[in-house]
């Protein structure tokens, strides 16, 4: 045992000093930025990649669409992790959400067995780090979405749906309120997304949440006045111009409002926590033809 934390420790050690390096750092700006092909261009020359510069690269992959380079990135950093590493968490979990991605892009023969991998991606980061709690969010949604004979189960859904509450009690409202809609249950799941709400009324996404919810339910006054509390809330953010943007376009509606709302999230400052770019790009392609 004390060998195994010694070289976890050398392990980190290392890991900290490289993450320090100039190539390194500079990349993790970029990548910050959204410039992703540009964090490519930094890291891919470097002559020994270690784990950190091995899921900036993975990630940036993932985010420009690559993703079976991003795979590949993501597995040589997994190898390089000891097994129970926290670590191999973050990873397992990445490399679930690059399958998924695939699932989603392949063809009718190849998705399954992405789906599949994507699936065993997240139970192992979720077992590795029960508290992680962003793949425990991806587990959930791919056991609600996905059929039994890929692993999918509301009954699996709803029991990860509990653990979810422990974690974050707005969240599990939220899983909550998913499981109420797909078992058409609207009232109930209506009333989860409001006390999500409630209980993190600073939390723009939950107020986006709501209002996304009332307009496909076709209460577009009600969904109205809810992004009319998210502008409220967070003034500016880029995430409120692209839902509010994205539901004017669903509905068909307001659209040269949601033209502008689109050439405003363009000019935001973006993060990687932010809708794609190309995603808003396709939008106003769109309501411009």
């Amino acid at each position: 045992m004390r060998g195994v934390l010694f070289s976890n420790f050398l392990l980190a050690f290392a890991n900290v000093l490289a993450a320090g390096t100039p190539e390194y750092d500079r990349a993790h700006e970029l990548y910050q930025r959204t410039e992703y092909e540009q964090t490519i261009a930094v890291l891919q020359p470097l002559p020994a990649k270690n784990i950190e510069t091995l899921e900036l690269l993975g990630q940036s992959y993932f985010m420009l669409g690559e993703y079976k380079k991003a795979a590949d990135s993501f597995e040589k950093a997994i190898a390089l992790v000891p097994p129970t590493h926290e670590q191999s968490s973050e990873l397992y979990h990445w490399l679930g959400r690059t399958f998924g991605r695939r699932a989603e892009t392949a063809t009718f023969l190849t998705a399954p067995g992405h789906a599949s991998k994507a699936r065993q991606m997240f139970e192992r980061a979720v077992q590795l780090d029960p508290n992680n709690q962003e793949a425990v969010n991806d587990l959930f949604d791919y056991y609600l979405e996905a059929p039994g004979f890929l692993g999918g189960g509301i009954q699996k859904a709803e029991e990860l749906a509990r653990h979810i509450a422990t974690l974050d009690a707005a969240e599990g409202h939220y899983a909550q309120a998913q499981i109420k809609e797909r078992r058409k249950e609207y009232q109930a799941a209506e009333d989860h997304l409001r006390r999500a709400a409630e209980l993190a009324p600073k939390q723009v996404g939950r107020v986006l949440d709501l209002a996304k919810y009332l307009a496909t339910r076709g209460r577009l006054s009600e969904s109205d006045a809810m992004f009319q509390q998210a502008f409220r809330v967070a003034p500016g953010s880029p995430k409120v111009l692209f839902a509010r943007a994205e539901a004017y376009v669903r509905q068909n509606r307001n659209l040269g409002e949601a033209r502008v709302l689109l050439e405003q999230y363009l000019k935001s400052t973006l993060t990687p926590e932010d809708p794609p770019r190309q995603q808003a790009e396709e939008m106003l392609r769109k309501i411009q033809r």
